[in-house]
């Protein structure tokens, strides 16, 4: 069971307390993109063993979008934050946590 933090109200819950909402940080296409885009915005996922970035909502609380940075092996959380680029001092913990780690958000 996966404990997160909401950063706008700062509860502490389980999972079950929010909703996923996917990977975080894709970059959406809009009106006027082509077909391949399109379609690797609705298909293409990384899907990694390790560390990913994901967005939360708190479904049975403020109802504000959020994002967590996650391991998908250990389901261990390393922080939340709210929409955008992670901060620094979550990626330091997260190379702290994960020494060989070289992703980004």
């Amino acid at each position: 069971m996966l404990m997160l933090t909401c950063p706008h109200c700062a509860v502490t819950a389980e999972e079950t307390e929010f909703a996923p909402g996917g990977e975080a940080h894709l970059l959406r296409f809009g009106p006027g993109s082509t077909d391949a885009d399109f379609e690797g915005y609705l298909f293409a996922r990384k899907n990694p063993k390790g560390v990913h970035f994901e967005r939360w909502r708190h479904a049975y609380g403020c109802g504000k979008w959020f994002n967590a940075a996650r391991c998908t092996a250990t389901l261990e959380v390393f922080g939340t934050y709210p929409m955008g680029d992670p901060p620094a001092s979550l990626l330091d913990h997260i190379h702290t946590r994960r020494p060989g780690w070289e992703g980004r958000a």
